[in-house]
């Protein structure tokens, strides 16, 4: 093999790093940047790999894979992620800090600060992990092809924050490896320095700004610091000027709901939650809560929007749940579509229509679509081995059979897919197979089946695959896996089972079976819109008019992106397939995984059991929402979040604001003059207003949230600096400014009453009317108007949020913590929430040591202690009132605690100071 090579090439580091720590035996030439290698290439690529067949590899990365790939050392579905991952997110991160460092000059902070949220993800992965790599105990391709992005700008691990320590251990470790020495040694040499310049300056100016911090939560100086124009801050006072009056009128949809010509017409799914399961907090913000954040943020853009959803059904794990409590498959099913429809009222989902699949409608869809197949000859049929349970009496469905994967010998693998390597798995492969409900040993059984002719529809549905993708929002997770089924090949896809609970399959032969629920599943959306109205086909066969997003949880990707596109393409009757395909990762609980059955986690239906009221489930669920990897709850970071996101920052805002409007204007809006500093603030909230707008409409839930909360941060600044309380006892010009000041806050708290509908409805429902908002009000556009103009009459205002306390907490996070061991610390905790007066807590053994017990929670508090130390600082410079300053105080004091705490140290509880005598 013959490797081509630049002396500076920003790829050339990984290539030659890879092939040392593989072991591959390459041939290694150099030549020009501008070098033409590839001959069938127009442009030139460098680095490339001339294998001895001939063929040439020109993706740097694929090279990499190919030497790892050579040494037997096969790569993984989380390798993958991270290859894919370092290409789409962390490669454009670098390529615009090297630009500024190399080009432009920048130096230290700024040059970090584009790739921050980049190493702030690499250190999150690894601190969640045990081992020091990245996909395990050994260097990976994804060590060694991240590792040479980041050098070119970091060098050593002394350029890397103190915060992000993982990630400083690893990037040591792999600047300490041999392959790794000899590619620097090799490419960085002066010559290559020279051409790297060379290259970075041929390129266009990145358009990528600089990221914000990891948390996305910006200190009040940072706010002030955003640069504008003149012609921004012109154009954000001349639409406030314009008022209410410049709001398009309401859209009223008609009832029942259906597509308008002329309108945006947005169908929004989530995936049907199983009827037999009670859904825990995971289930609800991967699929029906984060669909429901857009459905009612669709509304509030005036687009035409029919969200429907509803319980499924059907399968083995009804029948058996029905064996488990007596009753019949059709009682367990009514019994437990209740429970699920009762979770889903308290959470405040929006629902157009929640239904379920055991209707007339679902068999009458599926039947007609499944004979459409039969008549298009897109079916086979096949002998099938399956694993039946003789002491059950029952075909197994493959997900109530658990084993030993054969991939990666995982010892808890579904009979479907392996929750460890993410592999498709047939049931029979299984090594040990176990019975899930008896605890058996099933024996492998033969039986007639049909399938769905999967290699005969993938061109077509490559085809409209790569249409979505390019028109489309899909989350890169779902375009991974997706691609991951297409690059491994489509297969047959069985479409019938062995059950009596589900639709019947209507054809000779087959009419003991019935429809596979991964086949019949996906139709519910069909048969539940159909039994929303009689006029169904005008969303669901309908492409041209109707945008269909579907949200999920990434393990249903496959189904949505694969299976049901393909049975709907095969069908060939003009069905309405997703444009948008949103999947998160997997929210954990603490440190590990939710289980009823051992009464660990949250459920459904316990959430409003805890007191804690379902907005402030919302909040805190849409905060972490695992958006690009998996995130976990924790009971101590709720608190943290609610205390200081919402009690201190968003909620006391906004009763400032309109307690200034009470106090001291008689509950009216006062007349507002602007200054040049109130224009720049409303030109600020616009930026933040547009960027929260372009975040929803890519769905990217999570960021939009901060943009909320950044707004409240502009206004807790703006009432701070301008102190209206102490203007009001002032001259008339003082009177004036406090007025001004009063009217704007009130508008800002108006405009976050909009916002937060989609998040918060209950808390946005509640401002709307302590400040007596019109309902023609609730449209988001791209500005931010006067909305409470002077005159405007408010009604009595009174808090939002009630202070978590962490003796609360703690008990609610015993309550739900079931059999797992308590850790060491836990005592030390419990007794830290009840000190004596004065009293300094003895270190329990290890404590103080300097090795944090929980690193991440450690690290968030000290960046909320720092944020509440200025807060605290900056009320008192402002001689703000002792109440205020006293409640700041208190909060810093117990954040201390808490980090304290975090890093596995006593809690000191200072005795309180009295005055000094002068």
């Amino acid at each position: 093999m013959r490797l081509y090579l630049s002396e500076g090439s920003p790829q050339g580091l990984k290539v030659l790093a890879a092939a040392g720590a593989s072991g591959a035996r390459v041939r290694l030439e150099r030549v020009p940047p501008d070098g033409h290698v590839v001959p069938f290439l127009t442009h030139p690529r460098v680095p490339a790999l001339h294998l001895d067949s001939g063929t040439f590899l020109f993706s740097p990365n694929a090279i990499c894979q190919y030497f790892f790939l050579l040494a037997g050392k096969e790569h993984t579905d989380l390798t993958s992620q991270w290859l894919e991952w370092e290409a789409t997110e962390l490669q454009p991160a670098v390529s615009t800090a090297l630009y500024g460092h190399v080009v432009q000059g920048k130096k230290g902070g700024e040059v970090l600060g584009a790739i921050r949220k980049t190493l702030a993800y690499i250190d999150q992965s690894l601190t969640s992990k045990t081992t020091p790599y990245l996909t395990g105990e050994a260097e990976s391709v994804a060590d060694i092809v991240l590792w040479a992005t980041l050098f070119p700008v970091l060098q050593d691990e002394f350029c890397l924050p103190d915060e992000l320590q993982a990630l400083r251990s690893w990037f040591r470790i792999m600047n300490l490896l041999e392959p790794c020495r000899n590619a620097v040694e090799s490419v960085l040499t002066p010559k290559g320095a020279e051409q790297f310049k060379a290259y970075l300056q041929k390129q266009p100016v990145s358009c990528l700004h600089s990221e914000k911090p990891a948390t996305n939560e910006p200190e009040e100086e940072e706010l002030a610091q955003r640069s504008l124009s003149e012609e921004e801050i012109a154009a954000a006072a001349d639409a406030w000027a314009k008022g209410a009056a410049a709001l398009p009128e309401r859209w009223q949809p008609q009832s029942p709901i259906l597509p308008v010509e002329g309108r945006r017409n947005v169908l929004i799914t989530s995936a049907l939650p199983y009827v037999n399961n009670v859904p825990h907090l995971g289930n609800i913000i991967g699929c029906v809560l984060s669909a429901d954040v857009f459905a009612r943020y669709c509304r509030l853009r005036n687009w035409n929007t029919l969200y429907v959803c509803g319980t499924d059904e059907y399968g083995t794990a009804t029948e058996t749940k029905a064996l488990e409590e007596g009753l019949t498959p059709q009682q367990i099913c009514d019994k437990y579509n209740t429970v699920h429809t009762q979770i889903y009222q308290w959470f405040n989902i929006s629902f157009d229509y929640f239904g379920r699949t055991t209707t007339p409608h679902q068999t009458t869809i599926a039947q007609e679509i499944f004979h459409r197949l039969l008549e298009r000859d897109v079916l086979l049929t096949d002998t099938v081995e399956q694993l039946r349970c003789e002491r059950c009496e029952r075909f197994l469905a493959d997900r109530f059979v658990e084993g030993i994967c054969p991939f990666c010998n995982y010892e808890e693998a579904r009979g479907d897919q392996c929750d460890k390597c993410g592999k498709l798995i047939n049931a029979v492969e299984l090594k040990k197979p176990q019975c899930k409900v008896c605890k058996g040993s099933p024996v492998v059984k033969t039986s007639q089946h049909l399938f769905l002719d999967l290699p005969q529809l993938e061109g077509r549905l490559e085809q409209w695959l790569e249409q979505s993708w390019a028109t489309g929002d899909w989350t890169a997770n779902a375009r991974f896996i997706t691609r991951s089924w297409l690059r491994d090949g489509l297969k047959p896809r069985c479409i019938t089972r062995d059950l009596k609970w589900g639709t019947p399959v209507p054809l000779e032969g087959f009419r003991d079976k019935v429809f596979y629920v991964w086949f019949d599943a996906p139709i519910g959306y069909l048969s539940i819109t159909a039994n929303y109205t009689a006029q169904w086909e005008r969303w669901w066969k309908n492409p041209q008019q109707v945008e269909l997003y579907n949200f999920m949880a990434k393990d249903n990707v496959p189904f949505h992106s694969v299976v049901f596109p393909c049975t709907l393409l095969g069908a060939e009757d003009n069905y309405t397939l997703v444009n948008h395909l949103i999947a998160t990762e997997y929210l954990n609980y603490e440190d590990g995984k939710f289980s009823k059955s051992r009464g660990i986690g949250v459920f459904g239906d316990m959430a409003q059991d805890t007191g804690i009221p379902a907005d402030i489930w919302r909040f805190y669920l849409l905060f972490l929402r695992p958006e690009g990897q998996d995130s976990a709850f924790s009971w101590h970071d709720l608190l943290l979040k609610n205390n200081s996101e919402l009690l201190n920052n968003l909620g006391n805002f906004v009763n400032r604001a309109g307690m200034f409007v009470c106090k001291f204007f008689d509950g009216r809006v006062p007349p507002m003059e602007l200054g040049t500093d109130d224009k720049r603030l409303l030109a600020h909230v616009t930026l933040e207003l547009r960027q929260f707008n372009q975040l929803l409409e890519k769905v990217r839930i999570r960021d939009a949230l901060r943009c909320i909360l950044s707004v409240s941060r502009y206004g807790n600044q703006y009432i701070q600096v301008n102190e209206p309380w102490k203007r009001i006892k002032g001259p008339a010009a003082d009177r004036t400014r406090a007025g001004t000041v009063t009217g704007v806050a009130v508008n800002i708290a108006c405009l976050i009453s909009i916002m937060l509908q989609p998040f918060m409805p209950d808390v946005s429902a509640t401002i709307q009317r302590q400040l007596c908002v019109p309902q023609a009000c609730n449209i988001l556009t791209d500005t931010f108007l006067c909305l409470l103009p002077p005159g405007h009459q408010i009604g009595t205002v009174s808090p939002l949020f009630q202070k978590l306390e962490l003796d609360e907490i703690e008990a609610l996070r015993q309550r739900f913590g079931g059999g797992q061991p308590e850790d060491s610390s836990l005592e030390l905790k419990t007794h830290a929430a009840h000190p004596s007066p004065g009293a300094r807590m003895s270190p329990m053994p290890g404590a103080g040591s300097g090795l944090a017990r929980d690193p991440q929670r450690a690290k968030e508090l000290a960046e909320a202690v720092t944020q509440q130390g200025n807060h605290v600082r900056q009320l008192k410079t402002s001689k703000a009132e002792k109440g205020q300053i006293d409640a700041a105080v208190a909060t810093l004091l117990e954040l201390k605690k808490q980090l304290a705490l975090a890093e596995g140290k006593a809690a000191e509880v200072p005795a309180p100071k009295g005055k000094k005598k002068k």
